[in-house]
């Protein structure tokens, strides 16, 4: 199941990230180098943050609260989940990029999925030859973090359930949680699918 965050949503995620990994206290001028953003941004997150009692804050430091520390370890296990499963094809460092991006996108079942699709030897087909009518997305091979953003913002990304619906010269159709996307065949042939 894909979530769409906003910035906003996006940028509370990763102050809660940053804060477990200083462990669950910081100053606020500490946590704002790690997220670029601007600082009215950082600001506003804190403040609903605050709101949501995922966080207080005492004489300038920011600390998490027990369910702050909760969601704070949910994110990370995904983005290691992430990380693991993309070091399998990419370097380090481009894994880290693709695990930063997808972990605020991806649901538990997404995780379930990949944390599954872990422990096959198999490799996916690229849509452009794929024969099945559904299949679980493996992979996603995009030049440049850009392209694979889009990508994971349309609900294509590794762990996702997808049913083939139409494939004509240039274009393939499939299906993603209910919602129809055209893929011109040179995009297709870089998504990697597993039959189900």
């Amino acid at each position: 199941m894909i979530k769409k965050p906003g910035i906003l949503g996006i940028v509370k995620e990763d102050i809660l990230e940053a804060l477990e990994e200083k462990n669950g206290k910081a100053p606020s001028s500490l946590i704002e180098p790690e997220i670029r953003v601007s600082r009215s941004f950082i600001s506003e997150a804190i403040k609903e943050l605050e709101k949501e009692d995922l966080i207080r804050i005492k004489k300038s430091l920011v600390y998490l609260t027990k369910e702050g520390t909760k969601k704070a370890k949910d994110i990370i296990k995904k983005h290691l989940v992430l990380e693991d499963y993309f070091k399998k094809t990419r370097n380090k460092k481009e894994a880290y990029k693709a695990a930063s991006i997808l972990e605020h996108y991806v649901s538990t079942e997404v995780i379930d999925n990949i944390e599954k699709l872990s422990t096959l030897k198999k490799e996916g087909t690229p849509l452009t030859k794929f024969k099945q009518k559904e299949g679980l997305i493996t992979d996603i091979l995009t030049p440049g973090s850009k392209m694979f953003e889009r990508m994971v913002s349309m609900g294509i990304f590794p762990g996702n359930k997808i049913k083939l619906t139409n494939k004509t010269s240039n274009k393939i159709v499939i299906k993603i949680k209910g919602k129809k996307i055209a893929l011109g065949k040179n995009i297709a042939k870089k998504i990697k699918i597993l039959g189900i």
